[in-house]
């Protein structure tokens, strides 16, 4: 079942109109970055048909979702992103696909963005049982992947964020070894659900969610979800991953959300959607279970977590 939403909602069913005025106003003031001499990303509106909502989830409002963010790059508390990002430069941007491939290319940003942009709202879940759903714009990894064309030896794919500290002041720490990597299997990849984000609410990503272009994996934690890709790489073997790397028995390679399996510190059970004050039943895959099951049949999603 494919998760393609073309039916235009009401403006009032995906977002408040006072938060794009909002964000749009802060967006204004961007000329004090210029006379600091940085070059924060600017938000633009994207070409795309809005996304009908889902059943029963109300969309996350964006003033939360940017403002309320894993990015470690930029420090750990939930703030630090909003805070710090603003100071990443994010044009020109570049991203190597290779490995095994016939095709080994270098895009830049402004190419990814003239991809066949498609928006998707999806629930998004956090390891610390927390959650927001948000409606990404992007376009599937899959598409990317075509146009390398993977050989037969590559069963995975590597993703790298950008290494810069003079901009990325948590880099200057060595809390974890940095670059961030993750990794998927080559047919999570390409599965449909799987993108690659450039914006959210109809307009390009600002820094502290992942900006210029992140990963979004909906049936998996969030960490999963690799922000400011410099690097995509096929290859044979399982790739290494940051959280993996520093917390072996605590974040496995796969991190797909089930319930079933507590994190060693704390239950999956439940999760609270931001801007809610009640927690909800944690849903297996997410709630993608009829798309995704499938891809783990047979494994023990215990062991392999």
């Amino acid at each position: 079942m494919l998760i393609r939403h073309v039916n235009e909602p009401r403006e009032s069913e995906v977002t408040d109109r006072r938060l794009y005025a909002g964000r749009r106003g802060i967006l204004a003031g961007g000329a004090a970055f210029a006379l600091a001499g940085l070059t924060p990303a600017r938000a633009a509106p994207l070409d795309v048909t809005p996304a009908a909502p889902l059943p029963n989830d109300k969309t996350t409002p964006l003033d939360k979702i940017t403002s309320y963010n894993n990015f470690y790059e930029f420090g750990y508390g939930k703030d630090d992103p909003e805070a710090y990002a603003g100071k990443l430069t994010t044009r020109p941007w570049l991203v190597v696909v290779d490995g095994a491939c016939q095709k080994p290319t270098t895009f830049a940003i402004e190419d990814l963005l003239r991809m066949n942009l498609q928006q998707r709202i999806y629930r998004h879940r956090c390891v610390e049982a927390w959650s927001m759903v948000i409606p990404w714009v992007g376009f599937p990894l899959a598409d990317l992947l075509a146009k390398v064309e993977p050989t037969g030896s590559a069963k995975y794919v590597a993703f790298k964020t950008l290494l810069r500290p003079a901009e990325m002041p948590g880099q200057r720490s060595a809390s974890l070894s940095w670059p961030y990597v993750e990794g998927l299997r080559l047919d999570e990849a390409m599965h449909d659900l799987t993108l690659l984000a450039v914006g959210i609410y109809g307009e390009t990503l600002p820094n502290q969610d992942g900006a210029p272009i992140r990963l979004v994996t909906p049936w998996k934690y969030g960490f999963k979800g690799i922000k400011s890709i410099v690097a995509i790489h096929l290859q044979e073997t399982q790739p290494a991953t940051t959280w993996n790397i520093e917390a072996p028995n605590e974040y496995g390679f796969y991190a797909n959300v089930n319930p079933e399996v507590d994190h060693p510190r704390w239950s999956q059970a439940k999760e609270r959607r931001i801007g809610e004050f009640s927690r909800r039943d944690t849903l297996m895959f997410n709630g993608y279970a009829e798309q995704v099951a499938p891809l783990y049949a047979g494994m023990d999603l215990r062991k392999n977590f």
